[in-house]
């Protein structure tokens, strides 16, 4: 049997964890067998197919987060994390 697929947060729950400076932290979980994005103890999770590797992880979770805010993907910038699980992004 099937699991249930959990709901995405909508674009007004992520936009709520953004602080006042436009800053988003999460959390990122490369490798995945789906992608999708979830909101848990106040924090998003960003599950990416893509592996850790040059970057393409990385460059996974900004796009998955821009096409979640429904915003273009050049809005999105990572200012710290490029290398570990924790990211802080800029979202304009």
């Amino acid at each position: 049997m099937a699991r249930a697929k959990p709901e995405a947060p909508t674009a007004e729950a992520i936009r709520a964890l953004v602080d006042g400076e436009g800053r988003l932290a999460l959390r990122v979980t490369p490798g995945a067998r789906i992608e999708m994005l979830e909101i848990a103890e106040g924090r998003l999770l960003a599950k990416v197919r893509a592996k850790p590797e040059d970057g393409k992880a990385t460059a996974a979770v900004l796009a998955l987060v821009a096409q979640a805010l429904g915003i273009a993907p050049s809005r999105v910038t990572l200012l710290r994390g490029a290398t570990s699980r924790g990211k802080l992004l800029r979202v304009r």
